[in-house]
């Protein structure tokens, strides 16, 4: 089966895509595309899922470039492709470097692309609520900068994440972002048995937008789409022992 790539005219000219299970090597609860090495699944198919996507994105698997990603807003300066071995702990990457693909994991989390083409400057970001809470979306913007991009150059797009209507949280979340801001109660609508729904792609708009770039969601729902995209609280929901990580990349 063909590999499936959601791409956004926002990013065009560059090569890119944010890419659905839909493809892939992997079978059972990974079936399809699951491009983590985090994950149970074997590590030959997640090689030859990574392998694919190298070759859509018209390179050899060494030229694609991911951290190891631990929920933070720390970002990685990258000129030369990475070994496994050698990934830092980071949860967004960016390069002038022609030649290279920088790829996100998610499975429900937004996966965000940048890019500036004037400056030849790309960055991409994983941004849970709580990576987009401390600054991950800002700190990549500032990082692609610092290589020459300009704020007004760059546009940045999320990619599928899990929407509002399938993301209910607690009390005790609505908190942490209240704490923050009380403005941040417009990213909650109010859920079921004292609980909210959560905004995640919205609230990312907004970071983004406020940090002065032009900012853009593709409108995938990773939570409501099975067929078409790995999700953590559907697995959780599902009890499902393990979950696939879809994979979004772009490149210079």
């Amino acid at each position: 089966m063909t590999l499936e790539i959601i791409t956004s005219d926002a990013l065009a000219p560059l090569r890119h895509g944010f890419f659905t299970r839909r493809g892939g090597a992997s079978s059972g609860i990974f079936a399809g595309l699951n491009c983590g090495p985090g994950s149970s699944d074997q590590s030959d198919s997640v090689r030859m899922n990574r392998a694919r996507v190298a070759d859509a994105m018209a390179l050899d698997s060494g030229a694609l470039v991911t951290v190891h990603q631990v929920h933070s807003a720390d970002v990685a300066s990258i000129n030369a492709p990475l070994a496994d071995v050698d990934r830092p702990r980071a949860d967004a990457v960016v390069t002038a470097t022609p030649g290279l693909a920088l790829a996100i994991l998610t499975a429900d989390c937004q996966p965000v692309l940048f890019a500036d083409p004037q400056a030849g400057v790309v960055g991409a970001a994983h941004a849970g609520w709580r990576g987009a809470i401390d600054g991950v979306l800002e700190e990549t913007i500032d990082a692609m900068i610092a290589l020459g991009a300009t704020r007004e150059g760059i546009t940045a797009v999320i990619g599928p994440c899990i929407s509002q209507r399938n993301y209910e949280v607690g009390q005790e979340f609505l908190e942490r972002f209240m704490d923050e801001d009380p403005d941040h109660m417009r990213f909650f609508a109010n859920g079921e048995n004292g609980h909210y729904q959560f905004d995640l792609p919205g609230f990312g708009l907004a970071r983004l937008r406020a940090a002065g770039v032009d900012a853009h969601w593709t409108g995938h729902c990773t939570y409501a789409n099975p067929a078409a995209f790995y999700s953590y609280r559907r697995s959780c929901h599902e009890g499902q022992a393990d979950y696939g990580r879809l994979i979004s990349v772009i490149r210079l």
